[in-house]
């Protein structure tokens, strides 16, 4: 297929991102648009309605795509993700199927995609970047100078607004997801969320979010969690919810911690911190046997907040805020 035929296929796309000072778009669900600002950090995502941008057409535009470039597609029993540099070199990510569920109802799965722009007419400074000569380097975000305080309600909060990684812990039954949900109550409502489930259990407030999903017992196609990571990576969130940490997607989940996004959250069986450090760590050497465990705890024991919940018949109680 010529690349003629691609553009005008992507023409309804194209109308937005040809647009100036458009740094980034993003595709969630069908109809709806979320455009990034180029230079604009406070809140730089805004969402547009399109009724062109159904899913139907942007089902098509992702094996148009992959045809275009010879790629591989195939979300029932191949790889469900397109990656691809489009005409004006912007770089195209998208997955279409099972794999992507904006609501809970979408039992045909979805499409999400995003496009980052390319442009060489973005003037280029070190001013751009806070680095001026005679002055002290910026700091992006002072939360992190701020002293622990002794209430572990207060550690809480802090650690959600700064942006660390949490890992809710407990035993069956303890409410571990039900606090993870409240605790997505507290994140800037205009976060660009992404979460990794092997079902559909995390109750998401922001409007731009996308769901991705990994059956234990329904997985038919190529995508493992290996390749969630390139994904999650190019979808560009500000925070990362996990679902329950298991063997098949601890490493994915501990090797996004590092990858310098905030508000990687996520939950996992264990009897207390210590023991929730160690059965996290246990889970990655499922997939990276090479790891240095002891070292890798003490990482964990250094990034990784973990809020401990006990139960005692009725009783649920937060016992640890580490």
């Amino acid at each position: 297929m010529s690349f003629k035929v691609l553009e005008s296929v992507l023409r309804p796309l194209s109308y937005w991102y040809n647009q100036e000072n458009i740094e980034e778009v993003a595709i969630d669900r069908s109809k709806q648009i979320w455009l990034r600002l180029r230079g604009k950090r406070a809140y730089p995502w805004v969402m547009y309605r399109d009724e062109k941008l159904t899913k139907e057409y942007l089902t098509d535009l992702l094996y148009i795509i992959a045809n275009t470039y010879e790629l591989p597609f195939d979300p029932v029993s191949g790889t469900p993700v397109v990656y691809a540099a489009i005409p004006g070199e912007h770089r195209f990510s998208g997955i279409a199927g099972k794999n992507v569920m904006y609501d809970e109802e979408d039992l045909t799965g979805g499409v999400a995609l995003t496009i980052r722009i390319h442009s060489d007419d973005v003037a280029f400074g070190f001013d751009a970047y806070k680095l001026e000569q005679g002055k002290q380097l910026h700091k992006i975000n002072p939360l992190k100078d701020i002293k622990e305080p002794e209430d572990p309600y207060e550690r809480l909060l802090l650690s959600i607004k700064r942006g660390d990684h949490i890992l809710v812990s407990g035993a069956t039954s303890t409410g571990k997801t039900t606090f993870l949900n409240n605790l997505l109550k507290i994140l800037d409502i205009n976060k660009r969320i992404i979460t990794i489930e092997d079902t559909r259990e995390l109750i998401v407030p922001h409007k731009n979010r996308v769901h991705l999903v990994l059956s234990r017992t329904e997985q038919t196609n190529q995508l493992n969690y290996s390749k969630i990571i390139d994904l999650v990576v190019r979808f560009t969130p500000d925070a990362i919810i996990g679902g329950e940490i298991s063997t098949s997607n601890a490493g994915a989940l501990w090797e996004l911690m590092g990858s310098g996004h905030d508000n990687c959250l996520a939950t996992i069986h264990a009897e207390s911190s210590e023991a929730a450090y160690k059965a996290f760590t246990d889970r990655i050497l499922h997939s990276y046997p090479t790891i240095d465990r002891a070292k890798t705890m003490e990482e964990m024991r250094q990034k990784l907040r973990v809020v401990q919940i006990n139960r005692d018949g009725n009783l649920r109680a937060v016992t640890e805020v580490t």
